[in-house]
């Protein structure tokens, strides 16, 4: 069976169906040592390049069902699939997906840990990081530093960082008095380390992140560090 070769890149999570026929009319893409026109379609068999690399035969199936998995990501876990220097990374523990390979939707930095989603359908991962779907990402932060009201005022308006302007959608304080307290925060945008950057720009320490919410979905009380669990088809649907 064949697919149009723009959606078998889209499946692996390369990038969007529409950035993919971008890249083949531009001549980034090989099919069997040929430049690729928009229109062609592939087989499980053809050898496909991206900027002259080769994408691995093994990875190239295109999802038979569309899978969610919520894993509870621990600190000290890296969201990449190899690390030159060993350490561990958040696919160590995951299960085989039922076809195709887990594209994790978001990242988490080395230092925070909780709520990951994994999905084995790149369209899915695609639309969802895009900015233009505005998920909603809620995070548990515990800072230390003084907090004043003005200061929960500017990181809601809007502060100016090196890569533009960010801002919590939301901000309250959960916990703690003094130079430590927790807050719940929410944010729409994925900028990188946005959480932490946020809070630095006010001088202000973040010594424990965890991200509990991804859209509607919220991370299990009972789900502990480096477990995960499937998604059924109603919350896969909340997601989208």
């Amino acid at each position: 069976m064949t697919q149009k070769l723009q959606k078998v890149l889209a499946q692996l999570g390369i990038g969007s169906r529409r950035e993919m026929e971008r890249w083949i009319e531009t001549g980034r893409v090989n099919v069997n040592h040929v430049t690729a026109k928009l229109g062609d379609r592939v087989d499980d068999h053809a050898l496909i390049e991206v900027d002259g690399k080769p994408i691995t035969t093994g990875l190239r199936a295109a999802p038979s069902s569309q899978t969610v998995l919520l894993y509870h990501k621990p600190i000290g876990e890296l969201c990449t699939r190899h690390d030159p220097e060993g350490r561990p990374t958040v696919f160590d523990h995951l299960p085989v997906p039922p076809s195709g390979r887990w594209i994790v939707i978001g990242r988490l930095d080395y230092n925070t840990s909780g709520l990951l989603l994994f999905t084995n359908d790149g369209e899915l991962a695609n639309r969802l990081m895009h900015p233009s779907h505005h998920l909603m990402r809620t995070y548990m932060v515990r800072v230390y530093g003084h907090v004043p009201d003005e200061m929960l005022d500017d990181l809601e308006n809007g502060v100016e960082l090196e890569d533009g302007m960010a801002r919590f959608e939301q901000v309250e304080q959960v916990s703690g008095d003094g130079r430590n307290g927790w807050y719940k925060v929410e944010v729409a945008m994925g900028k990188n380390r946005i959480v932490r950057r946020l809070w630095e720009s006010q001088d202000v320490k973040v010594n424990r992140l965890i991200r509990v919410g991804f859209g509607n979905i919220t991370l299990p009380d009972d789900l502990k560090p480096g477990e995960y669990l499937i998604l059924n088809s109603e919350k896969i649907k909340q997601l989208e």
